[in-house]
């Protein structure tokens, strides 16, 4: 690390719901701001206004203030680098264009789609460089009246970036080390377009990430082909003292390891792919979202730091300051993460288990609710700290735990065959006049007496538990049946052992 304060960005586009790995890519940006004491900056790149999804940043605004990564600095919060939407930047761009074309380092292209496909279909594989750029409509083979002329006739253009051949490039990348490329394999990318009046994505994150005076650019693996072009625009302005350090992490693969990560594999096999759920504006399409899922939004900070990451320990469940203390971008891997999905339902449930229980007991209310239970929140939490440590999500409760609030009218058949023998009903019927008898309907009492009675009459503890718990919960699920008859409460025990002494006889 130099003096250099630390400022880094996340800049996503607004063109529809943010990929799971683009979180990613924020939260590495973010535990390394919060690390070296940085700045964590929010910028919207809307510079295509062809692809722009409306509904799209906001989406992108609330995904981070559910996960509990909160910017610095940037679009909603503010700052003194602003504005922080590229298209209200218009003029800040423009007046760099104009530097770039007054001083030989870029020109001007009148080429047309149609004459740029045809010259695709002429050449094999065409790119616009040092070797065909002279073939083209531009302003190194027109004259300067001719250029002139047809920018007065309102005619569309692009400015394009004028690239030296044979010059190696070289990229010192934090995670992937020294990468050089040599700049005859890139073309003369476009940087503006007269058509909207505004740069494409290369030269503004260039201007941007200068102006706004970032320091490291840490971005997906996709984008370690464009930082050659970053560097030569750097030294194009004479920036060099203030270019970036570059990390490009490592790509997010299917489950199976086989290729990037996509929403399909997500619809294949039943799990998001977006922070939040997303509605499509054009199809009304729904896709899945973590948080709608039932995720806790700790438990996906950290399945997803760990996705391409690790500490050098075997500690897996890291909370969030543990995660900025330990972060170090030198122990990324140079390879692709595989999207392990089902250790991310591990991580839930460990959440789940470590959280508090009233932390929890508002999500079960509104399932209770749903299920036309009403009851305290007292009552609901008591539930859920009996039974957190037997889901991954909280949506799983209800089945595992309604019998808590619903006495059973039937009783599983395959339970009742096993567990319920030709004494079950007379000792059930003992049992009943026992608790019956007890004053103190405490769990510590409940469990001397009867335990007590066991032992006197000489009975197999299993016979009268499996029984019991039979009468109670209608089938062989839940936890210790002390626990069970406490929550329900002394009539309510009676009245459910007196039902199933009936029916099942």
């Amino acid at each position: 690390m130099t003096d250099r304060k630390v400022r880094v960005r996340f800049a996503p586009s607004p063109t529809g719901p943010l990929h799971i790995g683009g979180v990613r890519t924020a939260l590495y940006n973010y535990l390394f701001a919060k690390q070296h004491g940085g700045d964590f900056i929010f910028r919207i790149e809307d510079t295509d206004s062809n692809r722009f999804v409306p509904g799209a940043e906001e989406y992108i605004a609330e995904a981070f203030q559910w996960l509990g990564l909160p910017f610095d600095e940037g679009v909603g919060i503010g700052g003194d680098k602003g504005p922080y939407r590229q298209s209200e930047r218009r003029d800040i761009y423009k007046k760099y264009v104009d530097q770039l074309l007054a001083e030989g380092k870029a020109y001007i292209a009148f080429d047309t789609p149609e004459e740029l496909d045809a010259k695709r279909t002429e050449i094999q594989n065409f790119q616009y460089d040092a070797t065909t750029r002279g073939l083209m409509r531009n302003s190194l083979t027109l004259s300067k009246e001719e250029v002139e002329s047809l920018i007065a006739e309102g005619k569309q253009y692009v400015v394009r970036f004028l690239i030296h051949p044979g010059e190696d490039v070289l990229v010192n990348d934090l995670i992937r080390g020294e990468v050089r490329i040599n700049s005859s394999i890139l073309d003369d990318k476009v940087l503006y377009k007269s058509a909207d009046n505004l740069p494409t994505y290369h030269l503004a994150n260039i201007v941007d990430d200068h102006l706004m005076e970032i320091s490291h650019v840490i971005r997906g693996e996709e984008w370690l082909p464009s930082a050659p072009l970053h560097v030569l625009l750097y030294r194009a302005f004479g920036w060099e003292e203030t270019m970036p350090q570059f990390a490009h992490l490592p790509l997010l693969l299917k489950p199976d390891g086989k290729g990037k990560l996509s929403k399909r594999d997500g619809d294949r096999l039943g799990f998001p792919v977006f922070p939040l759920q997303w509605t499509d504006p054009k199809t009304g399409d729904v896709s899945s979202g973590y948080r709608e899922s039932g995720y806790l939004p700790q438990a996906v900070v950290n399945f997803l730091a760990l996705l391409g990451w690790n500490p050098g320990t075997e500690q897996e469940l890291l909370s969030l300051d543990e995660l900025v203390a330990q972060f170090d971008l030198s122990k990324c891997s140079k390879a692709g993460a595989r999207f392990d999905y089902v250790k991310g339902t591990w991580f839930n449930h460990e959440y789940i288990l470590h959280s508090d229980d009233a932390a929890l007991t508002p999500a079960f209310q509104e399932i209770l609710k749903q299920n036309g239970i009403e009851t305290s929140d007292e009552r609901a939490e008591k539930v859920v700290a009996l039974m957190k440590g037997r889901i991954s999500f909280v949506r799983e409760l209800w089945p595992l735990c309604k019998f808590f609030f619903v006495a059973p009218t039937a009783y599983d058949e395959k339970t009742a065959k096993k567990r319920w023998k030709d004494y079950s009903a007379q000792q059930m019927a003992e049992l009943k006049e026992v608790i019956a008898n007890l004053d103190d309907f405490s769990m510590e009492h409940q469990e001397a007496v009867v335990m007590g009675w066991i032992a006197e009459k000489e009975y197999k503890t299993g016979d009268i538990m499996n029984a019991w718990r039979l009468t109670l919960v209608g089938e062989g699920i839940g936890p210790h049946m002390f626990e069970i008859s406490h929550f329900l409460g002394k009539d309510e025990t009676l009245r459910r052992m007196e039902k199933a002494i009936e029916v099942l006889g």
